[in-house]
């Protein structure tokens, strides 16, 4: 029985590896905690320098956004300049990548009386400010108490979204699996909403953990802290660079790695954990 046992275990772990499941050693980390040697620097003013001040490396393998920037910078003095983003060097097709982050507590870039907001970008194929891609929005609505972590926010792309509708307006619709009675939703740019049931830190100095599945141009996969909060299939791009955003507000991110797939794994095996 015990050698049985044990073949049993030896079966699984194979057979989870060739199914694409993860194991820690496969994740590749982006930021080694000391530069951004993996990245490109962009802000609207395509000032290097400001860069580098913007997205500040802490010792302890953080990247704090607008660590030392005074309160009114951006608010009621040069408005937009810190409107920055690191883009990867390399682009990606197939993969899942995965950062944590929290936010600070200053308001920057003339929304001082507005949201919390950055984000992930990925299938980038204009590394303009702001990029053409598809982003993982992160942002937090303080006023109305709102999330919008998981949101889809469509710039130059296409792709299949399901969703409900709670009522006319079409701000209202949020991510719903078809088996769920989600509906076809037409091409738009702009915002698609994430889940309802989307669980998430605001303004608490907790730690969010994302996670974005990738294949090409089959479909990808948004999660919030361990839960599926967004989905989009039949993509336009299949690769592109990847990249994180400094915004509107102070942000922490940290573990950012990457797992890469030689081939597609089927969408079941997502959804379905």
């Amino acid at each position: 029985m015990k050698n049985l046992f044990l073949l049993s275990l030896i079966f699984c772990a194979f057979s989870c590896k060739n199914k694409g499941a993860e194991t820690i050693k496969d994740f590749i980390p982006l930021y080694n905690g000391e530069n951004l040697n993996n990245w490109d620097c962009h802000c609207k003013g395509e000032d290097p320098e400001l860069a580098k001040k913007v997205f500040s490396l802490e010792k302890n393998k953080e990247i704090h956004v607008f660590k030392d920037f005074p309160d009114k910078y951006g608010v009621s003095e040069n408005k937009n300049e810190t409107h920055c983003m690191i883009f990867t060097k390399k682009k990606y097709s197939r993969y899942i990548f995965k950062f944590d982050y929290k936010w600070g507590s200053k308001l920057f870039n003339n929304y001082d009386t507005y949201q919390y907001d950055a984000g992930m970008y990925f299938h980038v194929f204009n590394t303009k400010i702001w990029p053409e891609g598809i982003e993982y929005q992160v942002r937090y609505n303080h006023i109305k108490d709102l999330n919008h972590t998981g949101d889809i926010w469509n710039s130059g792309s296409s792709f299949d979204w399901y969703a409900s509708i709670h009522d006319k307006a079409s701000e209202n619709k949020t991510y719903t699996p078809l088996k769920e009675g989600g509906v076809l939703q037409a091409h738009k740019g702009g915002e698609h909403r994430a889940s309802i049931n989307a669980e998430y830190n605001a303004l608490n100095g907790k730690w969010n953990h994302c996670e974005v599945i990738v294949m090409g141009n089959s479909y990808a996969i948004f999660k919030l802290n361990n839960k599926v909060v967004n989905v989009m299939t039949n993509i336009k791009h299949k690769e592109g660079v990847i990249g994180l955003q400094a915004e509107t507000a102070e942000i922490f991110y940290k573990n950012i790695k990457i797992k890469e797939f030689s081939e597609d794994i089927p969408i079941s095996q997502f959804l379905n954990n």
